[in-house]
């Protein structure tokens, strides 16, 4: 599949409110939307890093220059067959998985396209729904964290998930846990906390919760196997797996119990298909997150999300959940699974951005061609 023409653009997607969590809060989202030509085909691909580089070393404008300036031209009028050619052509340069995602997940968009074939289908897929969660940041008050949660019980939401930060931190946790002593919870610290805080993790265990996201800093790999060896809930690793080696030697070290797989940390679809597949091999389940991307971003994290190893509910939000109007022509949408959970089913076509708002959006944009 020959690679004629590579389109950028750098838009800034504004939320309906701030999503705050450990490392600060986000008014909009800054991604970087692609558009890659195949001849007469053309495909939509999507990786959000968010406006600064607080959650990652990668930050939109950043990844935006270094994609135009180094990664799109290494594939420009290249003939590419196969995910892990691509990912050779970019090895050259060093990390910026972000950066590599737009690309990785532009090419399977087009791959699919050309060949008529549903992206899920293409990855070797097991099912077409997936089980997604409800996520909470930080909020005004605790009162309508509970308010929050309390719908998202009537709704039959799988599980909740809790941003969790100093100042948001246990004793918001006691009273979500007394107000809802069954419910399925797990809490997200963004790498918030050090191996010093263990006794305050240590305390964490009364609450049953189903796993704690990044407690520590994302590069405190033997930080988190301390931790791990010393606390009876499981360790989620997520800012901490940003390629195949890392995730190979967090499994090593016993520093998790799941992996938090996000297309654009790890460098697109087919890092993160080798990393859930590593995973699966060692007996760690995995799960799809998301960096409140577009549609079209989104029905790339829903295709990913349909492998057999990602078993616990998914970061994959309904368009509506933080947007008054998705960039993208189809939004998102939830339906329900046969236990009546909220579900996203997988889209046969990547979603295409609406051409106004992605105009009304756009910081920056650039053609390699």
């Amino acid at each position: 599949m020959r690679i004629d023409r590579i389109e950028l653009f750098h838009v800034a997607m504004p939320l309906l409110y701030p999503w705050k969590t450990a490392y600060g809060e986000d008014a909009e989202i800054h991604s970087i939307l692609c558009r890659m030509d195949s001849g007469s085909v053309s495909a939509w691909g999507e990786s959000a890093p968010l406006a600064a580089p607080c959650y990652s070393p990668e930050w939109g404008g950043g990844i935006f220059d270094v994609t135009k300036t180094w990664l799109a031209p290494k594939l420009l009028g290249e003939d590419i067959e196969t995910g892990q050619q691509l990912q050779q052509r970019l090895a050259v340069f060093k990390g910026n998985p972000f950066a590599k995602a737009i690309l990785d997940n532009t090419w399977w968009a087009l791959k699919s396209a050309v060949s008529g074939i549903p992206l899920h289908t293409l990855l070797g897929a097991e099912r077409d729904l997936i089980t997604v969660g409800a996520d909470f940041g930080v909020m005004d008050s605790v009162d309508a964290l509970l308010a929050a949660i309390d719908d998202a019980s009537h709704h039959g939401f799988a599980r909740v998930k809790l941003k969790y930060r100093p100042d948001w931190d246990e004793s918001m946790l006691r009273r979500v846990r007394d107000a809802f002593p069954n419910e399925t919870f797990h809490i997200d610290c963004n790498a918030g906390y050090r191996i010093l805080d263990t006794d305050m993790f240590k305390r964490l265990d009364e609450y049953d919760l189903a796993m704690i996201e990044q407690p520590l800093n994302h590069d405190d790999l033997l930080d988190h196997a301390e931790l791990a060896a010393n606390i009876k809930t499981p360790i989620c690793l997520d800012e901490s797996i940003s390629s195949v080696q890392l995730a190979k030697q967090a499994l090593r070290l016993n520093a998790c119990g799941y992996v938090n797989i996000k297309p654009g940390r790890v460098g697109g679809i087919t890092i993160a298909k080798v990393i859930h597949d590593i995973c699966a091999e060692a007996g760690i389940p995995c799960w799809v997150g998301g960096m409140l991307e577009s549609a079209t971003g989104g029905a790339i994290c829903t295709a990913l999300a349909t492998l057999p190893n990602f078993q616990y509910p998914a970061d994959i939000f309904p368009s509506a959940r933080y947007y008054d109007t998705d960039l993208g022509e189809v939004p998102i949408e939830l339906t329900a699974n046969k236990v009546g959970q909220p579900s996203i089913r997988a889209f046969d076509e990547i979603p295409k951005p609406n051409p106004d708002r992605l105009s009304r959006w756009c910081l920056q944009s650039q053609v390699i061609s």
